[in-house]
């Protein structure tokens, strides 16, 4: 049913990954501050809501990427990045009846849970601490690690306000680490990676899922042994199935 899609922020990582992953099988565009040769992209700054207007034109479903993706970055930077963006973004969604909206939120929206056991076990890699654990649900409360997981709860709460007052289908995808390597560089990382072609999988996931599907947030993270984001309703709602696992790269 989507098959014009305009990614934001196409010229980063994750959307080189899903520009490469999607490009098949989908007409993608983008909006970048920066130029991206791959796809036809309009070169403006999403600060500015006018200028970024002519690209909402024609497309079916939004893949929102457009933002700074730096969990230090000081609150002028996220709110005129992260905050500021998004919103122009929804609005230029709802104003041109997109009928999907994909929104790349952070697993930062919840980073302080790894200030508590076992989490904090985990992440550090003393495993032997750790008995059994509950994974962190999409259900329990908010808690950012920083001015960055701040912004990108925003656009949650934006998400959903859009779904509820304008019947838009919100997807919020709270993103593991991705990385160039696409392998784990640290400790962390066993708990946290997303690999690309998992990325992938996921973001096709929210593509196709059941248009009775109005409002959802979703862990994206790979099959990894330790991961400590529970993605159980991913793979309910809308058919995330990741098939990579992070310890395959223990001790190489």
């Amino acid at each position: 049913m989507y098959k014009k899609i305009l990614i934001t922020g196409i010229s980063g990582l994750v959307g080189n990954v899903l520009y490469k992953g999607l490009s098949k099988e989908f007409h993608i565009t983008g909006v970048d501050v920066n130029s991206f040769l791959d796809a036809p992209t309009l070169v403006a700054d999403s600060t500015d809501i006018i200028s970024i207007e002519k690209a909402y034109k024609n497309v079916d479903l939004v893949i929102d990427l457009a933002s700074v993706p730096s969990q230090f970055s000081p609150w002028n930077v996220i709110y005129d990045n992260n905050i500021l963006c998004t919103y122009n973004s929804l609005e230029l969604a709802r104003l041109h009846g997109v009928k999907r909206y994909i929104y790349a939120s952070s697993n930062h929206v919840t980073g302080m849970y790894e200030l508590d056991t076992p989490y904090s076990d985990i992440i550090s890699g003393n495993y032997s601490n750790v008995k059994s654990y509950s994974r962190i649900t999409t259900d329990m409360p908010i808690r950012p690690d920083g001015y960055y997981g701040v912004g990108k709860s925003f656009g949650e709460s934006l998400g959903r306000f859009y779904s509820e007052e304008y019947n838009m289908s919100i997807m919020c995808l709270r993103i593991g680490t991705v990385n160039p390597e696409d392998k784990p560089l640290n400790i962390r990382q066993f708990a946290t990676l997303l690999t690309h072609s998992d990325l992938v999988k996921l973001v096709k996931s929210s593509i196709n899922a059941s248009e009775d599907i109005r409002f959802g947030i979703y862990y994206g993270v790979s099959n990894n042994k330790w991961r400590i984001w529970d993605i159980s309703n991913s793979q309910e709602e809308i058919g995330y199935d990741p098939s990579d696992n992070a310890e395959l790269y223990r001790g190489k």
